[in-house]
């Protein structure tokens, strides 16, 4: 890698997300390069990324070089891939053959572990990572908001869990561009957890009709909500794969009707919206992160009738509970 500040990387993905982080790590200073197609990439070569800052509606646009494709010729410190998780293993074969990159951070919802991307791209140069930070696409505009330490800083880590000289370097860039970093040992855990408890709650959202006020007010579905949580924890414990970060154990021990209240309140927030923006609208993604969860799930042997019973929903043909 380059220095400890200053990176060269490849941003593999525009959607909202991926376009933020462009555009914050181009601001302080990096040599960034975001890959787009089609009318994203006609978009952002004429009119740059237009961010609005979710709270102050504080507007900037950000101009960043961007390309149409990675090549095998093309050298990047760090490649970024912030893809959904439906579309990952399309890109597999081309980071594979792109062999001048050392580090290729996946950045984003993975049950199913990252063996497809260790067999592509090799082991050494495989990195996971989440990202901290919610973005909603309003009108001509990324709104967004970059979420609190406490609540979820982005999250990055190697595989064996070591904290390396580059993970380090990684996590010191992301933190100048203005992003809460966490370096988590256990990153597979950590997303294993995260879809644990993110899939039940864009199922309950689907069946809700994708109405946040609808769930807040409908208890049966947020009581099944909370239950298919607990059983994803359950399910994970049982085959070995802790609660990560170690906090969200507390979730199995706080009494249901406390939950609910908790989870009210959240609901009610005003980013409700924009935290629960990107669940709402990956129908498809969230689809393939239960089906990866549901061999975790087989795996465990363990009766789930909470996520049975919130599956359909992750299908877009069945319509909100009457």
């Amino acid at each position: 890698m380059q220095g400890e500040r200053v990176m060269k990387i490849l941003v593999y993905g525009a959607g909202n997300v991926g376009s933020l982080y462009a555009a914050k790590l181009n601001e302080a200073g990096n040599d960034v390069t975001l890959l787009a197609r089609g009318e994203c990439l006609r978009e952002i070569r004429e009119h740059g990324i237009r961010l609005q800052e979710f709270y102050s509606g504080q507007k900037t646009m950000i101009h960043v070089r961007v390309v149409e494709r990675l090549t095998a010729e093309d050298a990047y410190d760090l490649v970024l891939v912030i893809l959904p998780r439906n579309r990952v293993s399309e890109a597999l074969p081309i980071l594979a053959a792109n062999r001048n990159t050392p580090s290729v951070m996946f950045f984003g919802n993975n049950a199913g572990g990252p063996e497809a991307m260790i067999k592509a791209i090799g082991r050494e140069r495989v990195l996971l990572g989440f990202p901290g930070a919610s973005a909603v696409r309003c009108d001509e505009y990324i709104q967004y908001l970059i979420l609190d330490r406490r609540e979820q800083p982005t999250t990055i880590g190697e595989l064996e869990g070591t904290v390396s000289k580059r993970i380090k370097a990684i996590a010191t860039t992301l933190k100048d561009a203005g992003f809460p970093v966490s370096i988590s040992r256990n990153m597979d855990a950590w997303l294993k957890t995260h879809a644990a408890e993110i899939i039940p709650t864009a199922a309950a959202l689907y069946m809700a009709g994708g109405v946040i006020g609808e769930l807040k007010s409908n208890r049966q579905t947020l009581v099944l909500m909370i239950r298919a949580i607990r059983e994803g924890h359950r399910v994970l414990s049982s085959i070995g794969v802790p609660i990560t970060p170690p906090i969200h154990k507390i979730f199995r021990w706080i009494p249901e009707r406390l939950l609910l209240a908790i989870t009210r309140r959240k609901l009610d927030d005003k980013a409700a919206s924009i935290k629960l923006g990107h669940a709402s609208d990956a129908r498809e993604e969230m689809k393939t992160l239960a089906n990866e969860f549901r061999k975790l799930v087989s795996q465990s042997g363990i009766a789930t009738p909470a996520i049975d019973q919130l599956r359909p929903y992750l299908d877009a043909t069945i319509q909100r509970v009457a």
